[in-house]
């Protein structure tokens, strides 16, 4: 082989590493260290270092603001942002989450889950005046959204205990629940009555529905429906709850046709 050709293979294998390095922190559950990524790619740790310190850089990974671990980065993100309007479970979803925003009169947001967070990829504005300020591409935690706690919920239940002290229940807000005791009983409230309630638990003033979309072994993904409290119809929860779950069950059969 040439030495264009020995450089190719070269540039092959650090590509590799670094796409390795990439998928360890994506899986995680919870931003890693330098040592936990060594360990689970296999990887030096020197090399793992220098391939981390490349990847910051380029805003691929960024350091927690705790220091000492990483997640995914903001160019990673942006990236990944122009590849949603093609996204197969975005496009399947598009029709019934236009219905579930017409049959409420509120905002509807549609996740899929990156490690300890979901990241919403569609969102559908209510058509009253106040709007969320959510947007597509942002990441609400597990423990403390309501499409993080319907996702919870639809994992099997020893999957999701097992998952539960690995995250960080950090408060976002007051209402938040920020221990495995007291956010272990509402998955399994959650898992019982079908769907979630975010009652200011992420975002103060705001009410959420979460509803998640079946597939194997769990959610493909999950659907919200957001409310500003003050309209929010907090003593009638069917109000949303029943939009909400028949819209999951229709896309759910939507994807499922679609993967036949």
């Amino acid at each position: 082989m040439g030495q264009g050709g020995s450089a190719a293979v070269q540039g092959a294998a650090a590509f590799g590493k670094a796409m390795a390095v990439l998928q360890a922190v994506a899986d995680a559950a919870e931003p890693v260290s330098v040592a936990a990524i060594a360990r689970l790619t296999g990887h030096p740790r020197p090399t793992v270092h220098r391939i981390v310190a490349a990847l910051q850089a380029e805003g691929m990974l960024a350091e927690v603001p705790r220091g000492g671990a990483f997640g995914l980065g903001p160019r990673l993100m942006a990236l990944a942002a122009r590849a949603w309007d093609r996204f197969e479970l975005r496009l399947i979803a598009a029709e019934e989450l236009a219905k579930l925003r017409d049959a409420t009169g509120e905002t509807v947001h549609l996740a899929v889950r990156s490690g300890p967070e979901m990241i919403y990829v569609d969102k559908l504005e209510s058509p009253r005046a106040v709007r969320m300020a959510s947007r597509i591409g942002t990441r609400v935690p597990l423990h403390s959204s309501s499409v993080g706690k319907a996702w919870l919920a639809a994992l099997p239940p020893a999957e999701a205990a097992a998952l539960l002290p690995k995250l960080d229940l950090a408060a976002m807000t007051p209402q938040t629940l920020t221990t495995v005791d007291a956010l272990a009983p509402e998955i399994e409230r959650i898992r019982a009555r079908g769907y979630s309630i975010d009652a200011e638990e992420n975002e103060a003033d705001i009410w959420c529905y979460g509803g998640a979309i079946a597939g194997a072994g769990g959610a493909i993904g999950c659907i919200s429906v957001s409310i500003p409290k003050y309209r929010a119809a907090i003593d009638d929860p069917e109000r949303y709850a029943g939009p909400l779950l028949a819209c999951c069950r229709r896309i759910a059969a939507l994807a499922a046709d679609g993967v036949r």
